[in-house]
């Protein structure tokens, strides 16, 4: 397994790069969230890899912290979920919003990136709830995502709008509990 590559980056071909490290040039793909943080061609580079070997080809994709490869491959371990799909993912958004956006149950933000469906944004919702709070540290820190999903099912079984509700729980201050979250959001939503 190659864990991780230094070198030096020799091309830059979204999403692929690649990178010399001692004389051979290891083509990487990479989320878009990592390449906009590559150094210029011809400077040093240090990346997370994660090493796919199938029957037809060896594919090797890097990440800028051991974050996003830890979010990569939650995301691989889904059914119907390859390293194309976990890469669009991660291009469209980084391994902590992504962490809040599973934390919150918002298929919202999922749809957006391409490729990305609703049915396949609540597949991605339900198999990684509880799973990305361990590979992230601190994401599952904060009162948002803590005690964030409750408090928007709450707020939607109560009547208000999708919009409004991820408005309130976004305002929620950090360790309030499911109870003082619902009743934080309820005083923020009776003054709008």
């Amino acid at each position: 397994m190659i864990g991780r590559i230094t070198g030096t980056l020799i091309e830059k071909h979204p999403p692929q790069i690649v990178v010399d490290a001692h004389g051979v040039g290891y083509e990487i793909d990479v989320p878009m969230s990592t390449f906009y943080n590559l150094p210029a061609i011809g400077e040093r580079v240090a990346l997370h890899t994660h090493l796919v070997v199938r029957e037809d080809a060896q594919l090797l994709y890097g990440f800028g912290s051991e974050a996003e490869r830890a979010t990569f491959r939650q995301l691989i371990k889904i059914t119907g979920v390859g390293a194309k799909m976990a890469l669009a993912v991660l291009s469209g958004m980084n391994a902590n919003e992504l962490a809040q956006a599973v934390a919150m149950q918002d298929t919202g933000r999922l749809t957006k990136i391409p490729g990305i469906g609703k049915k396949t944004a609540e597949r991605l919702l339900l198999e990684l709830k509880g799973k990305l709070a361990d590979a992230l540290p601190g994401a599952g820190q904060s009162g948002v995502a803590a005690a964030g999903g409750d408090v928007l099912n709450a707020l939607l079984a109560l009547g208000y709008n999708e919009r409004e509700a991820t408005h309130a729980v976004r305002q929620l201050a950090a360790g309030a509990g499911v109870e003082d979250g619902i009743r934080q959001a309820l005083k923020l939503l009776s003054r709008t």
